[in-house]
């Protein structure tokens, strides 16, 4: 999901300083739309790793949330670092995550724009509540509970998404889905662009030190 920019936010997460860029996936690519794996084995190497490199590759891209499948890992983890409406940064990880929504009777739904990374380039109104929880776990297996409102409520919504097998592509009807698909096949190739420049940036920055 798409960053909201703000010039009072540091430029890099502390997480990303050690961590690599991974290739973001793009709709279509059939790991995007099935419903991703428990993840199993906490504390590990591999999965601080992986977490890293999914903050760094999420900031790359200007992101405000990167769900593991969208870098080709086939796990039910999310990254996030994400303002709510009244300008409050959250920032961290959910493991195995179970999204719990208001009750139909005092839901209240968002019509706002919503983009994602792996729809490079489109953006298209989606209807969201206008809060939400989710359940889940921290990379070393402790229990977390998250809970968001306004955008950051988006944000875990489209996230958790992800691990279902979703895209914000399958909320919208036909015809906006095939205008989505439009707006990304005439700019996803300046969104890489933009993406390689800051990759390389911050490649140049990480050899000047």
């Amino acid at each position: 999901m798409p960053a909201r920019h703000d010039p009072l936010y540091p430029a890099l997460p502390p997480e990303a300083a050690r961590s690599s860029v991974r290739r973001i996936t793009v709709v279509g690519e059939e790991i995007l739309s099935r419903r991703c794996q428990e993840v199993t084995e906490f504390g590990t190497a591999e999965l601080s790793a992986l977490i890293d490199d999914m903050f760094l590759t999420m900031y790359v891209a200007d992101g405000a949330g990167l769900a593991a499948n969208q870098v080709d890992v086939d796990l039910r983890l999310f990254v996030y670092d994400c303002p709510d409406d009244e300008g409050i940064r959250h920032t961290g990880h959910i493991i195995n995550p179970v999204l719990d929504l208001p009750a139909p009777g005092s839901r209240r739904l968002l019509d706002d724009s919503e983009g994602c990374l792996s729809v490079p380039g489109a953006t298209m109104t989606v209807p969201r509540t206008d809060r939400a929880v989710v359940r889940g776990l921290d990379k070393d297996g402790n229990p977390l509970v998250v809970e968001g409102t306004g955008y950051f409520a988006r944000c875990l919504q489209h996230e958790t998404d992800h691990l279902i097998g979703h895209t914000y592509l399958d909320r919208l009807s036909k015809r906006d889905r095939k205008d989505a698909l439009r707006q990304m096949e005439e700019r996803r190739e300046s969104v890489f662009a933009q993406r390689e420049i800051k990759a390389g940036s911050l490649a140049r920055h990480d050899a000047g030190r």
